[in-house]
């Protein structure tokens, strides 16, 4: 063990993966969460005796990060796969499947395309000309809207492209950055004329068998954050909750955090920091000692949203959806004077739930886009109303559900605008100047799980690089190893 302490601010999946990796690798950690509890947005609860989450219920299970922290949680075998990935969208007045060969809805395949009868007959008849259409100038970064409707059309941006990006960042296509939201099809279509033809190779070159997309916990996705935090206490770590850090101040052997109120301050010193808070509080603490960082966490706005649960019976269905949801385009919203843009059937995307109790229907409904706040200005039951009436007009719905529960997630997405990456990039070169300084969360490389995991991993690196260095000139003999399962790797998400 070594003599070095490290500080993580931050109690959330990232905070606490990055904790995890310090402790494991023989560091005296402490997380300080500013919250009554840990865990961010991952959140469960019962509704109806049934456990469902309250923020993100799945994460991506092609990309390993997430899978292999519960991997290294001993709990791999605990992993749930959903029983149907299949969706729709609400388009022109009806539930549509999405179509095949889209990626995050550019579409490769024309006739599925055509079949969905997603578009309307002139937005089908715009999408081919991409094909003929001379190269789309770029420079370093563009909107999404801005590109995909050069290339396919306008609708193709609203009624696909928008929907499902709004399911993960709840922005505006017209604002989000092309390059850090879809950074796999920004890619591929600076090597193509064609966006079409870049996104028929992205399906051309992907696993014939790439497995379950998605994949969660039987008790739901908040009981993450909670197996993270045994493994950290079982390693000597140590969590504290109401915590709040206040500023934070170089020394001359490493740095100073001021936690709890200013009539009551508590002093913490440490050897390193991981700053692993959203962008606004993070801003805040870099302020004094590295404010070029702050300027630029500063201009990182968030979205607001609810997720309105609710239970009902199984006959309240006229019948039992078959598939996992829908999502609703901003267009169609306007178009119906609605406000719900997601819905979930859970029960049925999760088979567990079924089976836990096959009396109940959980289905998730979201609402809020970035620049909606108000509409989340709305009371508990006037956002209830709005979810009931949803259901009752695409799936025929009737009667009441027997218990609902509203989550208000306020400032609860950032939004990766136009020169994103730039701007992370010009954080992580101002907090590289600082020794034992790191950052991490949903703010820079990805919002979901393995993502904000790979930037706690990268954070962990730099701190024990740091930790390394301070040891050896010291000419201790400390143990400071690259913790289990070699988690103290760099890998940054991309």
């Amino acid at each position: 063990m070594t003599t070095s302490h490290a500080v993580v601010v931050g109690g959330g999946i990232a905070g606490l993966a990055a904790a995890r990796v310090l402790a494991r690798s023989g560091v005296r950690v402490t997380v300080l969460e500013g919250s009554p509890r840990i865990g961010g947005k991952l959140r469960v609860s019962e509704i109806a005796g049934l456990a469902v989450d309250e923020g993100a219920e799945s994460m991506l299970a092609r990309r390993p990060e997430g899978l292999d922290l519960v991997r290294d949680l001993g709990r791999s075998g605990d992993l749930v796969n959903p029983g149907t990935t299949s969706s729709a969208i609400l388009s022109r007045g009806a539930l549509r499947r999405i179509p095949s060969g889209q990626v995050m809805g550019v579409p490769s395949d024309l006739r599925a395309l055509a079949s969905s009868q997603v578009l309307s007959p002139a937005g089908l008849a715009r999408v081919p000309l991409d094909l003929v259409l001379p190269g789309t100038p770029r420079g370093a970064d563009v909107s999404v809207a801005g590109f995909i409707g050069a290339r396919v059309g306008r609708e193709v941006v609203d009624r696909l492209v928008e929907p499902l990006l709004g399911g993960v960042y709840a922005g505006r296509a017209e604002e989000l950055s092309f390059d850090a939201t879809l950074p796999a099809v920004a890619a591929a279509a600076r090597a193509h004329r064609s966006l079409i033809s870049a996104v028929q190779g992205i399906r051309q070159a992907a696993p014939k068998d790439p497995g379950p997309v998605f994949a969660s916990l039987p008790d739901g996705l908040g009981t993450l954050p909670h197996l993270v935090a045994e493994d950290i206490a079982a390693a000597g770590g140590t969590i504290r909750t109401g915590a709040t850090v206040r500023e934070l101040r170089r020394r001359p052997d490493g740095w100073r955090l001021t936690v709890g109120s200013a009539r009551a301050p508590e002093y913490l010193d440490a050897d390193a920091v991981v700053i692993a808070v959203p962008a606004a509080p993070a801003s805040r603490l870099l302020a004094y000692q590295v404010p070029a960082a702050a300027r630029e966490l500063a201009r990182i706005e968030y979205a607001s949203m609810a997720i309105i649960t609710l239970a009902y019976r199984p006959g309240a269905f006229p019948r039992l959806p078959k598939g996992s949801g829908y999502l609703v385009p901003a267009v169609e919203n306007e178009a119906r004077g609605s406000e719900v843009k997601a819905v979930t059937f859970s029960s049925v995307k999760w088979p567990h739930l079924r089976a836990r109790d096959p009396g109940l229907i959980a289905v998730r409904c979201s609402i809020g886009r970035f620049g909606e706040e108000h509409t989340l200005q709305r009371t508990d039951e006037e956002l209830k109303a709005a979810a009931t009436a949803e259901l009752a007009a695409t799936c025929g719905v009737t009667g009441l559900p027997v218990e609902t529960r509203v989550t208000r997630w306020g400032g609860g997405l950032p939004q990766y605008t136009v020169g994103h990456a730039d701007r992370v990039a010009r954080v992580r070169a101002a907090v590289a100047g600082e020794p034992g300084l790191a950052v991490a969360g949903a703010a820079y490389d990805g919002l979901g799980i393995p993502a904000c995991v790979a930037s706690a991993r990268a954070a962990a690196a730099r701190v024990l690089d740091h930790v390394r260095d301070r040891e050896q000139r010291r000419g201790g003999t400390d143990d400071v190893s690259d913790g289990a399962g070699g988690q103290a790797e760099g890998t940054r998400a991309q």
